[in-house]
């Protein structure tokens, strides 16, 4: 796994549109190189009711980076008086990354959402330093993305429904944890649609 410390804790997350709902998943495992110290270490957040947020990097900085995110789009939603947007979520979160670019918070995140209204969907991704961009498809971070982003091209199809995005989902990230010794132990599905949100957890190779 050599020195990097963004891969020094392991885990992947990977997010995927389909048509008026949007998915995110990640890994449930948390290491010391090739040394599994948990198998629950949530890397997933929710900031407002269609708003999530994964991280992955150095477990630290993920806690650090994620409270002070949860912090800012308090006091937004006080101050503005109205529900935090996907859009607005991201351009929060690059801001917080690209504050620290000196010194950067070791994270690299995917930010999800759905506007209820109109059913749009959001894809963002970002490095360390909350380089910006473009509304996408399919994204991934973390140690494994190599492997999941391969896959996840492959079981991605437009205007999929809630269910086969679950499953594209879901067969993308299991493959991609298998070829990756800093990932797995499972995984954690949300399908964020208009009217709910749907939690699965995957049981996957332990080892």
């Amino acid at each position: 796994m050599g020195d990097d410390i963004l891969s020094y804790n392991g885990g992947v997350a990977l997010a995927m549109k389909g048509k008026e709902c949007v998915a995110i998943a990640c890994d449930k495992r948390y290491g010391v190189q090739n040394r599994t110290i948990a198998t629950n270490f949530t890397k997933i957040f929710q900031y407002s009711d269609h708003c999530f947020v994964a991280f992955c990097g150095l477990a630290t900085d993920v806690q650090t980076v994620s409270e002070r995110l949860k912090f800012r789009t308090n006091l937004y939603e006080l101050r503005e008086q109205r529900k935090l947007k996907p859009v607005v979520l991201y351009n929060m979160l690059t801001n917080l990354l690209y504050e620290r670019r000196f010194g950067p918070y070791f994270v690299f995140a995917l930010v999800v959402g759905l506007d209820p209204k109109t059913g749009e969907t959001y894809v963002y991704d970002s490095d360390n330093i909350g380089a910006v961009s473009d509304n996408v498809n399919l994204a991934t971070v973390g140690t494994a993305s190599e492997y999941i982003f391969g896959l996840g091209e492959l079981f991605f199809k437009p205007n999929m429904n809630s269910d086969e995005l679950f499953e594209a989902t879901s067969q993308a990230l299991l493959n991609g944890v298998d070829r990756d010794s800093a990932s797995g132990w499972g995984a954690v599905v949300y399908v964020i649609e208009k009217d709910k949100v749907t939690v699965r957890e995957l049981k996957g190779r332990q080892d």
